[in-house]
Order: structure tokens, then C-alpha cells, then sequence
């Protein structure tokens, strides 16, 4: 079973910024689509940003252009810089395989954004 461990978030004010992390085992993870998944209260996880195995990468419309997903396959771990952050943007943030392994969620990672 795959175990994913994010770390990272934290209570920022609008605009500002921060970098979460995620580093899995027990998975091949240099052939696998990694994606970044958040939930915010009251509404569905939603998939922000992917990043397949050769470093392309592609974002959710309400995050393209602040946000950034990127890899290191030797450490086995996948990167979400998030800037210029809003308030609409609090929720627990996810790292899973793309399409997602449902039994691989780990603990997430809360992102407050104050206004």
C-alpha cells in the first residue's frame, strides 16, 4: 500500500506564500502522475495541480499561475509552491497518485488563508 506524508502548510495572510510537501513510499514513484488534491469545508476534494513522470505539469484553472507543482524522483517527493495566496484557498491539501489510489490518502495538510 502506498503511504503518502504531507508536510508544510500553515495560517498565512492573503498574498503570502508557502511550500508544501509530500513524500510517498512503498511505490514506484518515478513512472507515476503525482497530483495535489485539496478540500476546502463543506465541498469536494478537487484535484489543483498534476505532474506526470517526465515533469509536465498542468493546474486547475483557479490555481494556474500561482501555483506550482514539481517532483524529485530520487527523494520521492512532490512539491506545491503556492503564491499569492486567498482566502478562498484554505482547505487540507492532499498529495495521491493520478487517477487517485483511494486507499493511499494520508493525513493532508492544512492551508489557512486569512483575509
Amino acid at each position: 500500500q502506498v503511504q503518502l506524508v504531507e508536510s508544510g502548510g500553515g495560517l498565512v495572510q492573503a498574498g503570502g506564500s508557502l511550500r508544501l510537501s509530500c513524500t510517498a513510499s512503498r511505490i514506484i514513484f518515478s513512472i507515476r502522475v503525482m497530483g495535489w488534491y485539496r478540500q476546502a469545508p463543506g465541498k469536494q476534494r478537487e484535484l489543483v495541480a498534476r505532474i506526470s513522470s517526465g515533469g509536465s505539469a498542468d493546474y486547475a484553472d483557479s490555481v494556474k499561475g500561482r501555483f506550482t507543482i514539481s517532483r524529485d524522483n530520487a527523494k520521492k517527493t512532490v512539491y506545491l509552491g503556492l503564491n499569492s495566496l486567498k482566502p478562498e484557498d484554505t482547505a487540507v491539501y492532499y498529495c495521491n497518485t493520478v487517477p487517485d489510489s483511494a486507499d493511499s490518502w494520508g493525513q493532508g495538510t492544512q492551508v489557512t488563508v486569512s483575509s
